[in-house]
């Protein structure tokens, strides 16, 4: 959605490695859809499931903090590495019987806003709340698991491990827009996530098992 606003007023958008490069511009598009047409959408179709949701960036009760990426061979701009997760104000929401909505926007505490890769904030987040609770982190996306064939929908990776993600990775059966995805999934085991699990959501119902479930 970003991208297409982004094309309708001129600005295009910039990958490098699926990772998103942030400019002044950019990053107003990325407030105006992240935190408000994709975040307050999902917000009201998950009321309309009598589930009492909020939509959250990471200012928002000073949830997520993060400082900007340092310049090394790329200058993603207003791209943010995250620094710290606000464990308690979100269990605060929890017991108040709220369910978060997070975009991926997070704060410095001075009054800049960051782009945050959406992947991350969601392994921050089980890593945060894995001081309170025992967490598993599901990534959610259109495809059914890892595929070890792109054109071949069924061909789901049900388990990866650390041996295994290296051998994937040589072979670049994972590429492009899943290596941060599977790089938050092992941050966040070696952080003290109990499990991560990447599918369709299928994999959310109890007799599903065409699913890729990420150990170490």
């Amino acid at each position: 959605l970003a991208t297409e606003l982004g094309k309708k007023l001129g600005v295009e958008a910039q990958l490098v490695n699926g990772r998103r490069v942030t400019d002044a511009q950019s990053l107003e598009i990325i407030t105006m859809v992240y935190g408000g047409l994709a975040n307050k959408n999902i917000v009201a179709q998950l009321q309309a499931q009598h589930c009492n949701a909020i939509g959250l960036s990471g200012a928002d009760a000073n949830t997520i903090k993060a400082h900007k990426r340092p310049v090394g061979e790329i200058d993603f701009g207003f791209v943010g590495d995250v620094d710290s997760v606000n464990a308690k104000n979100i269990e605060s929401l929890l017991q108040g019987g709220f369910t978060p909505v997070f975009c991926a926007i997070t704060h410095d505490g001075k009054g800049q806003l960051f782009n945050t890769n959406a992947d991350t904030i969601a392994s921050e987040i089980a890593i945060g709340m894995s001081e309170l609770y025992t967490t598993t982190l599901f990534y959610c996306f259109e495809k059914k698991g890892v595929l070890l064939d792109i054109s071949d929908e069924d061909s789901v990776i049900k388990n990866i491990d650390s041996n295994s993600y290296q051998d994937l990775l040589q072979k670049k059966i994972i590429a492009d827009g899943m290596l941060p995805k599977l790089e938050n999934c092992f941050h966040a085991l070696q952080k003290n996530v109990n499990k991560v699990c990447i599918g369709d959501i299928s994999m959310l119902r109890p007799t599903s098992t065409l699913f890729t479930t990420i150990t170490l």
